[in-house]
């Protein structure tokens, strides 16, 4: 066994302590004040968990590459359940080694956001070998409401011009397969009979899966509301940059709908996001929704995750509260706390060490742990 000492840890569910001992190998085994006789101590510092970035496009909008080259969105049609976002990543994206470099190991990877429904979105292992040795599991199905569906007219198959157009497709699909769903349970159709479209949005009409809604806008996430108890739909509302007031905040915890928020730091660039302004997370702050910190990547960079979290502690958060929203939030909105997200007996064995506090600039991980494996070390 291995162990690493922690003169700080951060330990993602809020907490800190002070010099622990975290003893591991693939999983961690124990935190402990005492120094552990039976394994080695390689590492020391400010410990934290692997960071978490809760929606990416990492790996199919790639470094290096044109952005012709880009697989973020399918134009063949506005509404592919069955596109699988696993399918257009490259593990050699050198993006993946910078994240790695800074304690970002695991990425939920979406399709994005020029299709009503744009496919399924994917955990993966930011240091896979290929997708494959990557791939964790699913993580619910890709929507988008607002102005970016609506933007996509050139692109192939049925196209919304407008936002009422973009859910009304969205509502003949839902309504469909909740007929289907019908249909089935009293024995009316036969499973091989079933469109594979509607195949896939059925896990979606029965809750098994989330509908994961791009959405920046007060009104278009009242629509998703409104929507989300018409058809029972379990949901996560992604992105809610526009957001300028408490009482949408407000709403959203109310229904018991997480957030996976930002990102920060971003360029607003279309009218959609008019009222877009770090400072609308103090609403965020004051309701505390359940909520999780996106990249967004390539919008901003997966690598620069954790430094979104200034605005955080800017706006009064405490530095372990504002690490948890990195670790434990993400993965438990991914359904993934079982095995991440904090550092605790019998999780993973994800661990970043830092040489100081990771929010001080002149700060870097000296040493990468996945799985109880090192991966990265600093070498200057």
């Amino acid at each position: 066994m291995k162990a690493v000492k922690a003169t700080l840890l951060y330990d993602g569910l809020g907490n800190v302590q002070r010099d622990v001992y975290v003893v591991f190998d693939k999983n961690i085994v124990d935190v402990t004040k005492e120094k552990p006789k039976e394994a080695e101590v390689i590492a020391e510092g400010v410990v934290t968990p692997a960071f978490i970035d809760g929606h990416s496009h990492i790996g199919m909008d790639r470094y290096g590459e044109p952005y012709q080259e880009g697989e973020a969105n399918e134009q063949m049609d506005s509404v592919l359940p069955l596109v699988d976002a696993l399918y257009s990543i490259y593990m050699d994206d050198k993006a993946f080694k910078h994240s790695i470099e800074f304690g970002v190991l695991y990425s939920s990877v979406l399709p994005g956001s020029g299709n009503i429904i744009g496919g399924k979105a994917v955990f993966i292992k930011n240091y896979g070998r290929d997708i494959e040795d990557a791939f964790i599991q699913y993580a619910g199905v890709k929507a988008a409401f607002g102005y970016n569906p609506r933007s996509t007219t050139s692109w192939k198959g049925t196209r919304p011009t407008t936002r009422m157009g973009a859910i009304g497709i969205l509502l003949n699909w839902l309504i469909k397969t909740q007929k289907t769903i019908a249909l089935l349970e009293k024995g009316k159709k036969e499973p091989e009979e079933v469109e594979p479209t509607v195949e896939a949005l059925i896990p979606v009409l029965k809750g098994e899966l989330p509908l994961r809604v791009h959405v920046h806008k007060e009104d278009d996430i009242a629509a998703l509301l409104m929507i989300k108890r018409k058809f029972g739909l379990k949901i996560t509302i992604e992105h809610a940059g526009d957001v300028h007031s408490r009482e949408t905040f407000e709403k959203i915890k109310a229904e018991g709908v997480p957030v996976i928020y930002g990102p920060f730091d971003s360029h607003p660039y279309k009218v959609e996001l008019k009222h877009e302004d770090w400072k609308n997370a103090r609403y965020l702050l004051e309701v505390r929704p359940l909520f999780g910190l996106m990249s967004d990547h390539p919008v901003t960079l997966q690598a620069n995750l954790y430094l979104q979290l200034r605005h955080f502690i800017r706006l009064g958060m405490s530095k372990a509260e504002a690490i948890k929203v990195i670790t434990h939030n993400n993965a438990k909105i991914l359904g993934v706390d079982d095995r991440l997200g904090s550092v605790e007996k019998g999780k993973w064995a994800s661990l970043v060490v830092w040489n100081g506090d990771p929010f001080s600039l002149e700060n870097y991980p000296t040493h990468v742990f996945a799985e109880g494996e090192l991966i990265h070390e600093a070498d200057w």
